[in-house]
C-alpha cells in the first residue's frame, strides 16, 4: 500500500514573500519530514489592511521567483476557489486531496494571534500544526489562548518527525534558527523594492 504524501502548507500574504519564508520552509521540509511545502498566497488576509497590500500578481510572481526549489510550490487556490479563511481553504485541500497528509505551517508570532482566527478551534481539530520559533513571540505565543487549550495535545519537538501522521488536534513547537527578515521590516526600509528578491 503506497504511503500518503506529507505536505507542509504555508500561507498568507507574502506581502512581499522573501528569503525567511524560504528558511521556514526549508527546515520545515527537513525537520518534519515532508514530501513537499505548498505556499497558499492570500488574495487579501482578513486579519489585514487591503491599503498595504500589494496587488496580487505581484506577489505571486515573487513568491513563485522563491519557490524554485523543486520541493517548494506556490497553490493558488485561495484566488481560484474564492476561499478567504484558511478553514475553508484547508477543508478544500483535504477533500480533494484525500490521499494526502497536510500540516499547517506558521511562525510564532500568528500563533500569539490564532485565537483571532475564523473558526480556530475547528481548524486545530482538522490539521495538525507546526509552529516555528521567531523573536520576539515566544513567551506570547506560548502563554496565548492556543497554545494554554491544546497543551495536552502538543507534541515534543523531537518527535516532530511524525506530525504529519498524527490525528488533529496536535501541535509541535520547534526552534529553528532564527532569519532576520521579515515583510513588514521590507515594505517599510524599503518601499517598492521589497518587491524585488532579496536573499
Amino acid at each position: 500500500m503506497q504511503a500518503k504524501r506529507r505536505i507542509g502548507l504555508l500561507g498568507g500574504s507574502f506581502n512581499p514573500a522573501h528569503a525567511g519564508h524560504l528558511h521556514i520552509s526549508l527546515e520545515a521540509l527537513t525537520r518534519l519530514k515532508l514530501d513537499e511545502v505548498w505556499w497558499l498566497v492570500s488574495p487579501q488576509n482578513p486579519l489585514k489592511s487591503a491599503s498595504d497590500l500589494a496587488d496580487y500578481t505581484t506577489r505571486i510572481a515573487l513568491a513563485r521567483d522563491f519557490t524554485s526549489h523543486p520541493r517548494l510550490r506556490v497553490v493558488e487556490i485561495e484566488r481560484e476557489q474564492g476561499l478567504r479563511y484558511t478553514i475553508d481553504s484547508v477543508t478544500w485541500l483535504q477533500r480533494h486531496h484525500p490521499h494526502t497528509h497536510f500540516v499547517w505551517l506558521m511562525g510564532a508570532d500568528n500563533l500569539a494571534g490564532f485565537h483571532r482566527w475564523r473558526a480556530w478551534q475547528r481548524l486545530a481539530a482538522r490539521i495538525p500544526i507546526a509552529v516555528m520559533d521567531r523573536a520576539p513571540y515566544t513567551l506570547r505565543a506560548l502563554r496565548g489562548r492556543f497554545a494554554l487549550r491544546y497543551a495536552a495535545a502538543r507534541v515534543h519537538s523531537r518527535e516532530a518527525m511524525d506530525l504529519a501522521d498524527r490525528p488533529a488536534p496536535c501541535w509541535v513547537y520547534m526552534s529553528i534558527p532564527r532569519h532576520p527578515l521579515s515583510s513588514t521590516w521590507l515594505r517599510k526600509t524599503l518601499g517598492s523594492a521589497a518587491f524585488l528578491r532579496h536573499n
